[in-house]
């Protein structure tokens, strides 16, 4: 047996779990009307086929009417939900793992316009700022009826044959309840401690009444709400000694931090560049002074932080959950000791963000996650090898690059620059996004171990592409930035790569017009701000930033609101003019006939990249295909049609503006048929 810590089984109660690796309850928003069905199961499964030990599904499942979904949870209150959880637990079980769910009331962390459109309760009338609604005081029927609710909840799931049940008490109705902050109620659920956590310790007492001594029942809550007249470590330790004394918890799941608003989320998941385990030291400290089994997720990225926190004795249980949306093979690397392959998480934070925008969790550059189904993570190897072309090697091409070479086939890249990466390489050079070339190493070093060979400082011509004599050629020469986009002035503006790249030196009055809302103009605002400049970002959109998303605009704007920085939106840059040594900016706007003027010294444009296609264009004609994608069988998982002569495609930015997750899943299911 193998002495790696991460390795070791853990006794949970009467469950012997076969090592210290979990994910920690989470919704990958991939519920299909409130029921894991099989794009949810999928998901699971591959990680409990690949090793974990535990897989923590739902991540604040809804217990109650009155708790609707904002972003897609599963609803336990529905008696429909055996079947398929049931379906989930036993094909998880057959893999190995052990299966819980997280159940919730949202309380006011959620809006009255959702599902049934109930009246939002809580232990306060004060609103969330995450979800805008102002809830009613809870009332004595009301609290009944929820704690029947938790009761009737953790029955369906001991039917569904669950292994345990987690309670979150963080930032939802429990913690509501629990925390001075957000509980104005009078005896006898307000007031003391004591007062404050009935609610919580009476719905664990029904709970274990209904489902007995053996299904596992874990807490997990704040021990640390980092704010003035919150839960602090002290109380946090309390709580934890009230949980451990009541004989009904069997493990605590620790989080610091509260949820109410972006920033606080961020600092209880942070996203990359800052700390890796901020919080595990707050971990170890209660599992040292409440002696109960613990268990702890917060961006554990990478095999080594995780080894240590179960090392040092600071946790029993890690969880690594962003980190198996990058990669869920990690356990089985592992195991055969192939660390060196796991693909990083880079903490790009693009599958929490998307989830609290409404969409479902996709990783930044893993596109198999979420589409185990129709994208599985293995690569098939192909019946008959093929000389495949690669030009460009940004994300897009090196993702062609690694799976054409997983199919087997023998794989040339063509790279203008010295180095691979393309706009990645860009992003990459702010120091607090240097994570994100990660998605480009992990990917050279795939492609290295499968002998691609790769031709840097090289323009690739037609003629170069037809001497290699391809059976398929793909184009992935990215784009570059569009800045022709005004009525007069083109000429003097300057890109947010310009700035990025140090290419141009900033002004120290500077307008930043934003019409593509991605990173770039917030990355450029902080370069220049950094200098001491003045800076104004604009944009006729109705928000600023908005492709940014929540999570990972915190950082930004952290960087940002202490300096000479504002944000102006619903006004469009028209033209510019020199005026005297200085630019005069002609201002307009979408919603009226407007025009109005402003002076600065620099003006920097974001609006988006051209493709640079020239190549694609050339080599068309003489391609088998003329360049066609057949969008039906792309969709579907099949091979493009046979042709005479070889097939040309392009992908990524080459084709259109998009981000870094298109790009790669462009590459992947385009060349995973070839």
């Amino acid at each position: 047996m193998s002495n790696d810590p991460l390795l070791q089984p853990y006794q949970l109660k009467h469950l012997t779990l076969r090592n210290r690796i979990m994910t920690t309850s989470h919704e990958p928003a991939y519920g299909d009307d409130g029921m894991p069905k099989d794009r949810y199961r999928l998901y699971h499964l591959e990680r409990a086929k690949a090793g974990v030990s535990m897989v923590m599904t739902a991540g604040s499942a809804s217990t109650s009417r009155d708790s609707p979904p904002v972003f897609s949870n599963l609803l336990v209150w529905k008696d429909e939900i055996v079947p398929w959880m049931k379906r989930l637990v036993d094909d998880c079980h057959e893999a190995g793992a052990a299966v819980m769910i997280q159940l919730s009331h949202l309380g006011r962390r959620t809006r009255w316009d959702k599902g049934d459109w109930l009246p939002v309760v809580s232990s306060t009338h004060e609103r969330e700022p995450a979800h805008r609604a102002t809830p009613k005081p809870a009332e004595d029927w009301d609290i009944a009826r929820i704690i029947k609710d938790y009761v009737d909840a953790a029955e369906r799931m001991q039917e569904a044959g669950l292994d345990g049940i987690e309670i979150m008490c963080h930032g939802h109705l429990l913690d509501q309840f629990m925390s001075p902050l957000t509980n104005t109620l009078d005896a006898p659920y307000g007031g003391s401690l004591e007062n404050r956590a009935r609610l919580t310790m009476e719905i664990l007492a029904a709970i274990r009444k209904k489902v007995g001594p053996e299904i596992i029942i874990g807490m997990r809550y704040g021990v640390d709400e980092m704010e003035p007249g919150g839960i602090d470590i002290e109380e946090g330790v309390a709580i934890g000694k009230i949980f451990r004394d009541s004989g009904l918890v069997d493990y605590l799941n620790i989080n610091r931090s509260r949820i109410h608003t972006d920033p606080a989320m961020t600092d209880l998941i942070p996203v990359q560049g800052m700390r890796s385990a901020p919080h595990l030291d707050f971990a170890g400290r209660i599992k040292a002074e409440v002696g109960m089994p613990t268990l702890h997720a917060a961006r554990i990225p990478d095999v080594a932080t995780a080894r240590h926190a179960v090392a040092t004795g600071q946790v029993d249980m890690v969880g690594m959950t962003r980190a198996h949306i990058a990669d869920p093979h990690i356990v089985r690397k592992i195991v055969e000791g192939r660390e060196h392959d796991i693909r990083p998480c880079v903490g790009a934070t693009y599958c929490l963000d998307r989830i609290y925008q409404g969409g479902m969790a996709l990783c930044i550059h893993n596109p198999s996650t979420g589409r185990e189904e129709t994208q599985p993570h293995e690569i098939a190897a192909a019946a008959v090898k093929k000389k495949v072309v690669v030009v460009g090697a940004g994300p897009a091409g090196l993702e062609a690059a690694r799976v054409a070479a997983e199919r087997g086939h023998s794989v040339v890249v063509f790279e203008v620059a010295s180095q691979p990466g393309g706009q990645i390489r860009l992003t990459a050079q702010t120091k607090r996004r240097a994570e994100m070339i990660g998605i480009i190493d992990w990917r050279l070093a795939q492609c290295t171990a499968k002998e691609v060979e790769f031709r840097f400082n090289t323009w690739a011509e037609a003629a170069d592409v037809l001497a290699e004599k391809p059976d398929v050629v793909v184009i992935a020469t990215g784009g570059l930035p569009q800045t022709d986009l005004l009525a007069a002035g083109n000429d003097l503006v300057v890109s947010s790569w310009d700035i990025l790249s140090g290419d141009v030196k900033p002004g120290t009055n500077v307008l930043i017009y934003d019409d593509a809302g991605d990173h770039a103009a917030l990355q450029a605002a902080q370069i220049i701000a950094d200098t001491g400049a003045r800076v104004e970002v604009m944009t006729r959109d109705r928000s600023f930033s908005p492709e940014v998303m929540g999570m990972n605009l915190v950082p930004y704007m952290r960087a940002l609101q202490d300096k000479a920085v504002t944000f102006t939106v619903t006004y469009k840059l028209d033209a510019v003019r020199r005026a005297g040594n200085q630019l005069e900016a002609v201002i307009g706007s979408d919603y009226m006939k407007l025009t109005k003027t402003a002076v600065y010294d620099q003006v920097v444009v974001n609006c988006g990249t051209q493709p640079l296609a020239d190549l694609y264009f050339q080599l068309k004609p003489a391609s088998g295909n003329k360049g066609a994608v057949d969008y039906g069988a792309l969709i579907d998982g099949k091979p493009q049609p046979a042709v005479e002569g070889f097939q040309l495609f392009r992908i990524g930015d080459a084709v259109e503006a998009r981000n870094t997750h298109a790009a790669i899943y462009d590459a992947l299911r385009l060349v995973r048929t070839v």
